[in-house]
């Protein structure tokens, strides 16, 4: 699952001069470099449309480091040599002859091409991946140790899926490929394996004779911040459903794979994705929710409705919240229910999990706190990540008699660890991609059986073609979803 070696590799980012990138990806790879965690021959060069010179390059690069790296980890030599690793050459995607600047970019003085693996990040529209790839091929650039990164979302149904990977296909084995969902990188979400398999009092009551219902939430607290022209195509069950969501269902509902090898792993994943009860006919109507934000406050601002927003189709139809129940079919979790949801301008940026364990069965405290009887699991994935054990004590007293009080058993990472820094989710998908680890990544029959469990549901709203439930901005989301959960005698649970 890891190695202590850690390859020289030659990175070729394609889209360098991207949100992304600036974002993410180079402050991901200086903290590596920062961290001792590239080897001293690892090289990077940006691959961008735009002519620009290499000086300029490294301006945009430091630059987008001072932004988003914070001031107590930015320091002078580290940032110095991570810029000295970097190079960059225009290019035209969709040219065959510009990518001689990679081939030229890999010789070294003497004229021997580079031993090192070449690493190819497509930080660009799928759409063009076909093109980038046999270009890279036609060009001599790829070799049996060479990996290509993509982004999601690929596709945006299991059709256009199926083209955009048969096209990396054509030139990439499926063990070259590595698909990101930066989801899996959360330290989190890594915990989730650990916390499931590495201990008895979870692993042995993971299963529908313990476990009640589980909750998933993916709250977001922006808009569509200028991303108009994708999201409105997309909507949010395309852009977070089929693969944030579904992963995090997969890890909390496999069985225990055989190993920790990417393909056990991968492998259970897709058991879950095949068991997942589909959405269809009057459930429809009961147990599925398709929101859209209209004019509201968040954090005190008014902000405008989905509709308002610059550059707006006024008539779109387009959800930016979706929720849903569903079920696992399968002897672990038959009969336990399935809730998640996940919306734009909510009051929070929140992602967690919440695992609802059943009551005991015969209740000898307090008839009127019944409702409390119960303990809950909370995994937090954002913005603090943690996990946290709901569980009751005596509230102490001498006039409290046996009352009952609820109260966490917590593991905060930022407390827990104050001296250490918890990685960002693009710093250990990287350095897994450097390594040659998979684990981490989506093989390409998971996108299939998600893909085809998520056009269910698309094909079932279009044929009501109804128009998605309005809900305030700054609010958990349309009434409807609170019902969906109400309807079944539970709630959603939203102490953050």
């Amino acid at each position: 699952m890891s190695s202590d070696i850690i390859p020289g590799v030659d990175i070729a980012l394609f889209g360098a001069l991207g949100d992304l990138a600036k974002r993410k990806l180079y402050p991901a790879l200086y903290h590596l470099d920062r961290d001792g965690l590239l080897d001293k021959s690892t090289r990077l060069i940006g691959l961008a449309r735009q002519d620009i010179s290499l000086d300029s390059f490294k301006e945009t690069v430091e630059a987008a480091l001072k932004e988003r790296v914070k001031p107590e980890h930015l320091e002078k030599d580290a940032v110095a040599r991570f810029i000295a690793r970097i190079g960059y050459a225009a290019l035209d995607f969709g040219t065959l002859e510009g990518y001689s600047a990679i081939v030229d970019w890999r010789v070294d003085a003497k004229g021997k091409s580079s031993p090192r693996p070449l690493l190819i990040y497509l930080s660009v529209p799928s759409r063009i991946y076909g093109d980038i790839s046999s270009n890279l091929q036609a060009s001599g650039c790829l070799d049996e140790q060479s990996r290509v990164v993509v982004e999601k979302p690929i596709g945006s149904d299991l059709e256009s899926s199926g083209a955009v990977n048969d096209a990396i296909g054509a030139v990439f084995a499926e063990s070259q490929i590595y698909r990101i969902d930066h989801y899996l990188g959360k330290e989190t979400v890594q915990n989730l394996i650990a916390l499931r398999f590495a201990n008895p009092m979870f692993g042995n009551q993971w299963n529908q004779n313990q476990i009640s219902h589980v909750e998933i939430t993916v709250a977001e607290k922006v808009g569509i911040e200028g991303r108009w022209g994708y999201f409105d195509q997309a909507g949010q069950l395309r852009d977070m459903v089929q693969n944030h969501l579904l992963q995090l269902l997969c890890l909390i509902a496999m069985d225990p794979p055989s190993s920790l090898d990417a393909d056990a792993i991968r492998d259970e994943k897709v058991k879950v994705l095949k068991a997942l009860r589909p959405i269809t006919g009057e459930r429809l109507n009961t147990d599925l929710v398709r929101g859209q934000y209209i004019t509201g406050a968040v954090d005190g601002q008014r902000v405008p409705g989905y509709l308002e927003e610059e550059g707006a189709n006024t008539e779109s139809s387009t959800e930016t919240f979706v929720a849903f129940k569903t079920e696992v079919s399968n002897w672990r979790w038959a009969g336990v229910p399935f809730y998640l949801r996940t919306g734009k301008r909510m009051p929070e940026k929140m992602s967690q999990i919440v695992i609802h364990f059943r009551q005991q069965p015969h209740y000898i405290f307090d008839p009127d706190q019944r409702s409390l009887a119960s303990n809950k699991l909370i995994i937090r994935l954002q913005p603090h990540e943690g996990i946290s054990l709901q569980v009751l004590t005596k509230d102490p007293g001498l006039d409290k008699g046996m009352r009952l009080r609820p109260g966490p058993l917590d593991l905060d990472f930022n407390n827990a660890f104050p001296k250490r820094r918890i990685p960002e989710a693009y710093e250990r998908l990287l350095l897994e991609v450097i390594k040659g680890q998979q684990y981490l990544f989506v093989r390409r029959d998971e996108i299939e059986h998600a893909w085809r469990w998520v056009d269910t549901l698309i094909d079932g709203w279009e044929s009501r073609a109804a128009a998605p439930s309005r809900y305030p901005a700054g609010s958990w989301g349309p009434v409807s979803s609170i019902a969906m959960i109400t309807r079944d005698g539970r709630s959603w649970y939203e102490e953050y």
